[in-house]
């Protein structure tokens, strides 16, 4: 099993910067794709980044020129600096690693921006 803890969240004013961390631990031999995904009450999950083993990333147009998706591959770690924050990205935030093709998910740290 792989566990992932997100951190980081919280609340910030339009215009300022959050930092997302989240770390996986347990049964882990190598993590291939790491991710950030986000989910409003009610709406389906949507992709906001995602980066791969040797540093490949993707971003959704919404995002893209804001946020920066990195990973440190000695802890396990994957990040997401959010800048630029506008109040449509308050929701819940949701880590991914995908291990050995199966898919593992955080329970999710909810960032909010105020206007």
């Amino acid at each position: 099993q792989v566990q992932l803890v997100e951190s980081g969240g919280g609340l910030v004013q339009s215009g300022g910067s959050l930092r997302l961390s989240c770390a996986a631990s347990g049964s882990i031999f190598s993590i291939n794709n790491m991710g950030w995904y986000r989910q409003a009450p009610g709406k389906k999950r949507e992709l906001v980044a995602i980066i791969s083993s040797d540093g490949y990333t993707y971003y959704a147009d919404s995002v893209k020129g804001r946020f920066t998706i990195s990973r440190d591959n000695a802890k396990n770690t994957v990040y997401l600096q959010m800048n630029s924050l506008k109040p449509e990205d308050t929701t819940v935030y949701i880590c991914s690693a995908r291990v050995k093709d199966v898919d593992y998910w955080g329970k999710g740290i909810l960032v909010t921006v105020s206007s």
